[in-house]
């Protein structure tokens, strides 16, 4: 008997933990050198609690030149953040360091790399409204979609 509580306990532990239920959503999205990503929107079920995005730089061309990144900000503060981040460097992948404003974002990579990056959707809310976007100077005018949770 005091085996069998043990062995219930843990199996409780287990089903209150939460992490056994995570659930990590996958997503790849292409850029090119004609400054144009792959979709203009991006759905991730209600049921994700995170999600894995990779993006990959089909085109030729350096980062210095065609760099791209993937950036996701409330579309509130989609603007704010790409302007703020002209004022940064490459190195910094054109975002101002440390911007709460950012929900999640990848480096800036040049044709034929790829990249990732992994975040937790607890920032995100059912039919909140999403920017997604490159932050390399000028691009974000043309280079921008939106993230659709829930």
């Amino acid at each position: 008997m005091k085996h069998r509580a043990l062995l219930l306990c843990a199996v409780a532990g287990a089903v209150s933990a939460g992490p056994a239920f995570a659930r990590t959503c996958a997503v790849t999205i292409e850029s090119n050198d004609r400054m144009q990503f792959s979709a203009p929107q991006i759905s991730v079920a209600a049921d994700c609690t995170q999600v894995e995005l990779t993006l990959r730089h089909t085109g030729k061309l350096p980062a210095t030149a065609m760099g791209h990144n993937w950036v996701l900000t409330r579309t509130a503060d989609f603007q704010p953040v790409a302007m703020a981040g002209m004022r940064s460097t490459l190195a910094d992948s054109y975002l101002p360091k440390s911007d709460a404003r950012v929900i999640a974002s990848t480096p800036v990579i040049g044709g034929g790399q790829s990249t990732r990056v992994r975040f937790s959707t607890a920032k995100l809310s059912r039919g909140g409204d999403y920017t997604f976007f490159c932050s390399f100077p000028g691009h974000w005018g043309m280079m921008k979609g939106k993230l659709v949770f829930g």
